[in-house]
């Protein structure tokens, strides 16, 4: 039987980061973390897991959380040279995410930083969003600009951590809330090459259609009458997948 997805956050994956960050932190309690999660994993499905790790992470990590930040920056290891490999590779990121996730808004600015960064290796998205509700014009901003980053990472948060219906995240409107800078952002990616890019692009026009088809079609719309790509028509197609289905 195949291994669950969950199963990856064992007591395998803790030694695994505890290893990473003893090395950079002495000071850091690797086996007092490893033993928390023995006890802790045990019975839990997938989401209390990443929050276990991070509870660990809090209670073990030495100094303060922007400290703490820079010392987790230091265990990032390689960025991915590729669209491909995030979980392949970066698995054992997502409880660090979990926990910028559950702390990021103690020092919004460098979070972002970190959530840009963090990408490049694993994906950056659920991080991004409890900053998006601390400082969503800033934030927005910064997002924009991330639109039409060179990495391929990047592009895609700049369109993930905007949707309204993110799997395994909570139900964000920022894209509501803020809709001139979000249809910006989505409109410096309606052209982008890379179709990992292109399916979160659809992927955000596919939830819009579902809480707001006013604001979808008016984006469509645009897109439609600019001389629209190969890219873009895909991306359009794919955004309106669920509304085919119910037709």
């Amino acid at each position: 039987m195949a291994k669950k997805f969950k199963d990856y956050y064992d007591t395998e994956c803790a030694g695994l980061i505890a290893g990473k960050i003893a090395e950079v932190s002495p000071d850091f309690p690797a086996s007092g973390f490893v033993r928390q999660l023995s006890r802790e994993l045990e019975g839990k499905e997938f989401m209390a897991r990443q929050d276990a790790f991070a509870e660990a992470l809090e209670r073990c990590m030495p100094g303060s959380y922007s400290e703490n930040l820079q010392l987790l920056h230091r265990i990032l290891g390689p960025e991915l040279q590729t669209a491909e490999g995030m979980f392949t590779h970066g698995y054992w990121l997502w409880p660090i995410g979990r926990y910028v996730e559950r702390n990021g808004v103690k020092d919004v600015q460098s979070s972002v930083a970190f959530c840009h960064e963090l990408t490049k290796r694993f994906t950056g998205e659920f991080a991004m969003r409890p900053l998006l509700d601390a400082e969503p014009e800033a934030t927005l901003q910064t997002v924009l600009a991330w639109s039409t980053d060179p990495n391929v990472h990047v592009r895609r948060l700049a369109s993930e951590c905007l949707r309204i219906r993110l799997p395994w995240a909570k139900k964000s409107l920022i894209a509501l809330q803020h809709f001139d800078m979000y249809r910006a952002v989505l409109g410096n990616l309606r052209h982008d090459p890379e179709k990992f890019v292109q399916k979160s692009v659809g992927n955000n026009l596919n939830d819009l259609m579902k809480e707001s088809p006013p604001h979808a079609r008016e984006i469509i719309a645009a897109w439609e009458k600019d001389a629209p790509s190969k890219a873009t028509e895909w991306i359009i197609r794919h955004g309106l997948r669920s509304l085919r289905k119910r037709d």
